[in-house]
Parts: C-alpha cells; structure tokens; sequence
C-alpha cells in the first residue's frame, strides 16, 4: 500500500510538474517574441541565435610572410572532416543544419573555426583564423559546410577558382565526379594550373575538364554553381590559406536570378573563352524575397561607378573592409562623404597599404578613423557596408587591375539582417586592428 501511495503521488507531482513546465516555457516564448532574447533555448538547452557583435581580442600584432601551406596528401583528409558529411541521395544543401531560429528570421549555423549565419535564400559565413601556423590545427572550418554541399550535388559542378588546395573541398569535388556528377572547372593560368601545390591538376588527372585564361591579368573569381540550384561566392579562395589563416567572407545564394547570372559568367569562360575586359556585359538586378540585388562583373561591367554610387548614397555611415584599396575615384568618394558628415570606418590589409597609391594615406591624414588589420597573416576581404543596410561584396579588389583588366564578381546587398552580420565582422576586425604609425603617414 505504501508503495502506492507514493507512486500516486509522484505521479501527481509529475502530472504538476509537466502543467508548471508548460506555463514557463509558454511565458519564456512570449518573453522571447518580446524582448528578442532566445529564452527557449535557454531553458531548453539549445544554442541561443542572438546576432549582437561579438569582438574578439586584439592579436599579436608582429606579422610574418603569408606563405602557402601545402596540401597534404589525401589520407589525411579524414583527420579534418567529420565522417558524416550528408549524402548525395538528399537535395543540395547551401551549409550545415539550423541550430535555432532567432526572432528576426536569421539562424546560426554550428562552425568551428568560424561564424555561419541562415536566412531564407541565402547563408553567410565568416571564416576565424586562428593565427596559428600549425597545419594540424586547420580543421573543421568553412570548407566543411562546403564540402557538406558538394557532397549533395547530384547532377552538376561548376567552378571558377583563381587558387584550389584546400584537402577537404579537392576531395568533395573528386568524390563528387567519381559518382557521376558532371564537373566543370575555369581557373587562372599561372595561380590555379602552373602552381606545384594546387589541386588543378588532380582533377586534371581525373579527366575533370579544365579551362584556364591563359593570359597575364587574373581570372580572380572564386564561385561554384550546384545543380543549377545554389551559388556560393565571395572573397574565399578554396585553399589552406584562405581557409584557416586569412580574413575571408563567403555567401550562398539558393536563387534562380543569382544562379542564372554567375551561370552565364561560367558559360562566357568554359564555353566562349572570354576574360576581362572581352567578356560580355550584363549587368542582372533583381529582388529575391523583398531584398534587392545587383550582381556585376568586371571587367566589362561597370564596377567602379556602381561602388561609388553606393559610396555616395551614404546618409550615415561607411565602414569597410579592404585586401588592397588604391582606387582612387572610390578614395575620393569616402573623402568626400566624410567631409559631408558621414562617419567612416576602414580597416586596411597592411600590406601595401603605405604605399604612394593605396587609399590609406590620404584617409588617415584627413583625420577618418581608419587603421590597419591585426592578424599575422592577411586580411582579404574586399566589403563596404553603407548606413547598416546594404553589403557590397565579392573578389573584386579597390584596384585598377580589379577594375580594367581581372576576371571578378560584385555583389550589393540590401538586406539590414545581412548587413548587421557583416558589421559583426567588421567589429571583429576592428577590435583587432591598430592606428597606422604617424610617422609613416607623413601628414
């Protein structure tokens, strides 16, 4: 008997616990849908999704050559891949599983060395060097969730990369033409196919057919088309460095309009031969889902003009983020806002960036708060974000040679829930970044 009374009442007390528990997590959704604060996952256990920005702590600031890592043989594949990276049976996926849903639509997406971000046609990640120099430690980066994607395709692959050694990508890609799929490749002469290190050959070797610009200016692009369905882009190249030692930014666009464009691109190259400034024009605008887009390509696109156009629609602020800025129509473009009121910020790659044609100078001798990038490798994003709403990203360098000569993609953005995970980055970078030594500024 005893026994039964205390089975009916932790029974009783489990029938008031499950009614308590479902009171609180009601409460925690309305506190949630409120406040914008992810208490439900809280509670439950879950990865919370708040975007606020996230600054990481300055670095060392001594800099050492940015040397190519090798890759290394395809053995050691295995050590930087998880083993269960999705399944050619399932649709293409454009990044790993959704962890939660924050309030404004935008989800996180789990990545190790890095930053991943999910909303409706599109997924953004930021890669996070480590600063390391140590091959061992370059795992789990943005090259899985790739890696994931093209382990999904079914039907068709088509690249263009200007460099190609990252392991863990080469052999998604092998694996990927090995099942059938129908791979394409389009890279640069001298630093796609002539470097000993790259995969280029590997894939040449295959029987992966190849075509490259076979001429001195850059074919710079860095983009993939997944069954027609998805294309990833950005200022990402698809090798060791790039990955784990550089600042980088790739997005992935599942869009009908984005893929019909860079599809068109590819064809110009694969399919006709045309590079820079030979290549067709047509620039393609669209709005996908209420944002507005603008996709460009130099050099026959008129790119420069565009970026400046941007530059000057600015009401509030400017931030960037610059590999190499010696352009000077779009120098003059921040000067200008600047002096108007605008307030700009600018992190530049440190590299090359005294020099008698970078934009530096004249910026921090006009008193813009601009400084030079803290990691002890490279910082290689190409980004401008305008009054916290519209992103312009891509390959495509502040340079001449970007503007009149490379194969390169740019893309405009406006979309506040994008911008605001590019300011994040731009934070990140910001914190780390240092004040230029005025005695080389010369003012």
């Amino acid at each position: 008997m005893a026994k039964q009374n205390s089975n009916s009442t932790q029974g009783g007390r489990s029938f008031v616990g499950t009614i308590l528990g479902v009171l609180l997590l009601g409460a925690a959704v309305l506190f949630s849908q409120y406040t914008g604060i992810d208490l439900v996952s809280m509670l439950t256990g879950g990865e919370t999704t708040s975007i606020a920005p996230t600054q990481a702590g300055a670095t060392n600031p001594t800099r050492v050559p940015a040397t190519r890592v090798p890759a290394t043989s395809s053995s050691a594949s295995s050590a930087t891949r998880p083993p269960s990276v999705g399944s050619p049976t399932r649709p293409p996926s454009v990044g790993s599983t959704a962890v939660a849903a924050a309030p404004t639509g935008v989800t996180t997406l789990p990545v190790g060395l890095g930053f991943g971000a999910q909303k409706g046609f599109w997924t953004l990640y930021f890669n996070a060097p480590s600063g390391s120099n140590v091959a061992s430690t370059y795992v789990n980066g943005i090259d899985v969730p790739l890696a994931q994607a093209i382990d999904g395709v079914q039907r068709t692959l088509d690249i263009v990369a200007f460099e190609f050694n990252n392991v863990v990508l080469t052999e998604a890609v092998l694996n990927a033409h090995e099942r059938g799929v129908q791979v394409r490749i389009v890279t640069d002469d001298e630093h796609g196919l002539e470097e000993e290190d790259e995969s280029i050959p590997r894939f040449i070797e295959a029987g992966i057919p190849v075509v490259d610009d076979n001429r001195s200016a850059l074919m710079h692009d860095k983009f993939m088309i997944l069954d027609s369905q998805v294309v990833w882009t950005g200022s990402w190249n698809y090798t060791v460095n790039d990955t784990y030692r550089n600042n980088n930014n790739t997005i992935a666009f599942r869009s009908q309009r984005a893929v019909q464009a860079y599809q068109a691109e590819f064809d110009e190259m694969f399919l006709r031969g045309e590079f820079g400034p030979r290549s067709t024009e047509g620039v393609t605008e669209f709005t996908q889902d209420g944002v507005a887009i603008k996709i460009l390509f130099a050099a026959e696109d008129p790119v420069i003009p565009e970026v400046v156009s941007q530059i000057n629609s600015a009401q509030n602020n400017i931030r960037f983020l610059a590999f190499s800025f010696t352009q000077d129509d779009m120098g003059q473009a921040i000067l200008a806002q600047a002096a108007a009121g605008v307030n700009v910020q600018g992190v530049f790659e440190t590299t090359g960036s005294q020099t008698a044609s970078a934009e530096l100078r004249p910026m921090y001798c006009a008193g813009l708060n601009v400084r030079q990038d803290g990691n002890r490798y490279v910082l290689h994003h190409k980004v401008v974000i305008i009054d916290d709403h519209t992103v312009v990203t891509g390959s495509f360098n502040f340079s001449a040679s970007a503007t009149e000569s490379n194969d390169e993609n740019l893309l405009v953005i406006r979309d506040p829930d994008l911008a605001a995970l590019y300011i994040q980055e731009f934070e990140r970078r910001f914190a780390e970044s240092r004040l230029p030594d005025p005695a080389d500024m010369g003012c």
